[in-house]
Order: structure tokens, then sequence, then C-alpha cells
């Protein structure tokens, strides 16, 4: 059947094809004009313009808000699916899944036919709220894997010290849920900052959030603007790759603290 390393090679040649060439080609768009010269331009014009920085904090703010949203509402959520006995966490499971076997984009549209319904208006509000439907199961399954997960003798072993309730959450489950919290903000976070088609449905292209910039600098802008979309994707990668490198760092020095 042939060793290991053979059986890794369809998985390297996806990873080259689907992963590693899409990123090299936006650091090459990234960092040259239309007619294939070396330039920083595309950096300078973002920073340079006032309304792309205005887009790119509000999109930020928005996605935080999005963020601590769904930590509030996924965090009990998922405290009890993890705790509780019987059919409850099957049940709970099944309610949060059912919505995402459809496509967001229906989900969207159905959320903005339910705003026209009951005669919201949409705007801000109904972003935040569609931000928060969309991406809230995103929140609770690492939350509810990491507890599931967690040694239920340690918080046997803090009762039996004289820790109360409040003591054993805050100093034993609390922490131990540390990793699955983190999982859980940046699997929220950073779709909902790259995120462009609920902003547009949801607002009615009232507010144009930084994901908007990159699709309609590709999508609108024709092959002239494609390196300033480069440049946009390259900065949002680069805020992925700090904000997992940071996390990384803070799980390990949690852990070192809770040995």
């Amino acid at each position: 059947m042939g060793s290991r390393r053979t059986w890794a090679w369809p998985y390297v040649l996806f990873l080259v094809l689907f992963v590693v060439l899409p990123l090299i080609l936006i650091l090459i768009y990234a960092f040259t004009n239309p007619q294939g010269h070396f330039t920083l331009q595309n950096f300078v014009q973002f920073f340079s313009t006032i309304g792309a920085i205005n887009t790119f904090i509000y999109s930020l703010a928005i996605a935080l808000i999005t963020t601590i949203i769904c930590l509030l509402l996924g965090y009990p959520a998922a405290y009890i699916m993890a705790t509780a006995e019987l059919k409850i966490p099957a049940v709970m499971a099944i309610l949060f899944i059912l919505p995402m076997w459809i496509n967001f984009l229906l989900r969207t549209l159905a959320t903005v036919e339910l705003f026209n319904m009951f005669g919201i208006p949409l705007g801000e509000g109904a972003l935040i709220y569609g931000m928060c439907y969309d991406f809230l199961p995103f929140m609770i399954y690492p939350i509810y894997n990491t507890l599931q997960k967690m040694d239920r003798s340690l918080i046997e072993a803090a009762h039996d010290l004289g820790a109360n309730r409040r003591e054993v959450f805050t100093k034993v489950i609390l922490p131990l849920s540390a990793p699955g919290i983190y999982s859980g903000i940046i699997m929220v976070f950073m779709p909902t900052v790259s995120t462009f088609a609920i902003a547009e449905l949801l607002t009615r292209n009232k507010i144009t959030l930084f994901g908007s910039l990159i699709q309609r600098a590709f999508g609108e802008g024709g092959l002239q603007m494609w390196n300033y979309g480069a440049a946009l994707s390259l900065i949002m990668l680069l805020i992925i790759g700090l904000t997992s490198f940071f996390g990384n760092n803070e799980d390990t020095e949690s852990n070192r603290s809770i040995l």
C-alpha cells in the first residue's frame, strides 16, 4: 500500500496549489504595479486614503462587538451543553447545527425578509444581528469541545479544597477553557472583519466593511485594481497571522500558569 510519505503527496499537492501558490500570487501582486514593476504605492494608497482607514477601523469595531456578543451568548450555551445530562446537549447541538446546513447567503436573505416583515429598518443593528446569527455556532463548538474534554477530577479536587462554585469557575473551569475561547474568538473575529456579502445585504450597501473594499478592488476595479486589492488582502493576512502568533503564546503562558 506504500509508505505514509506516499499517501501524503496528494495533500502536499493540494496545499501547494490552493494555499501556497495563491499566497505567493497575493504577495507578488501586492508589491507590484499593473506593469509588473516593484512598488510600495499600493500600501501608500491605503494608508493615505482616509476613507479606507476609517473603513478598516470601523470593520474592526464591528468585528469586536460581534465577537463579544457571540462570546457572551456562546459560553453559557457551551457550558450548559458540556455539563448537562440526558438529551439536553444533543438537542442543543442539533438546534445550533441545523441553520449551518443552509448556505449563509440564504440565511442572510431570510434575515433580511424577517426584518422587512416586522418593519425593522436595515442598518448597523441588523448587520450586527446577522453577524451574530451566522457566526455564533463557531464560538459555541470550540468552547464546548474544550469543556467536554476537561478533567472533571480537577473540579472535584477544587471542591474538596474548599472552593465555592464561583471560585471553581473562575480559577479552574474558565482558565482551562481558555484555548476554546481563543479558538472561538479567532473563528468569529476574522471572518467578520473580512466579510462583505452580509454587510451588503443587511444594510443595502449603506455600510462598507474592509471585505467590501477587497471585493470591489478585485470585482469592480478591473485588472488595474488587482494590485491594490492584493495589498489589502495581505494586510488582512498579516493581522490574522499576528493574532494567531500572539494567541498561541498566550495559550502557552496560561497552560504554564495553571500547571
